[in-house]
């Protein structure tokens, strides 16, 4: 490596915050959204997302687009199929709202988790080249 060559990182290896009952909203994560506990030890696999586009958002504190005022973040999901996944949600009793627009980018829905965090579900939009 060159003293010049500038480091970035690679990606998330973490997504780490406070809960009021952090086992409870764990096995939330785990049972509706497929995202695996935090291993208890170094033989466990952790949960591995899939690659893809990562958008790291940085929002204006006066933002709504989180919902309440006083929320600091919001995670956003890729999913392979959203309206499976939002009958899947709705189907455990899960309030989704789904964005009826269609984006260049693709399709979203929005839920909270059982603390009020807001969560964004986003389906890619994949664009082949001959539809360019």
């Amino acid at each position: 490596m060159h003293a010049e060559e500038k480091q970035r990182v690679l990606g998330f290896g973490g997504f780490f915050f406070k809960a009021e009952d952090p086992a409870a909203l764990a096995q939330w994560y785990e049972e509706h959204l497929g995202v695996t506990k935090t291993p208890t030890t170094y033989e466990e696999e952790p949960w591995n997302q899939e690659g893809g586009n990562t958008v790291f958002g940085v929002f204006r504190n006066t933002t709504s687009y989180f919902g309440d005022a006083e929320q600091q973040w919001m995670l956003n999901f890729r999913v392979a199929d959203l309206d499976a996944m939002v009958a899947q949600l709705r189907g455990a009793g899960i309030e989704v709202e789904v964005d009826p627009t269609e984006y260049p980018n693709g399709w979203f829905a929005r839920l909270a988790d059982p603390e009020g965090n807001p969560i964004q579900l986003w389906q890619e939009k994949i664009v082949s080249p001959s539809d360019q």
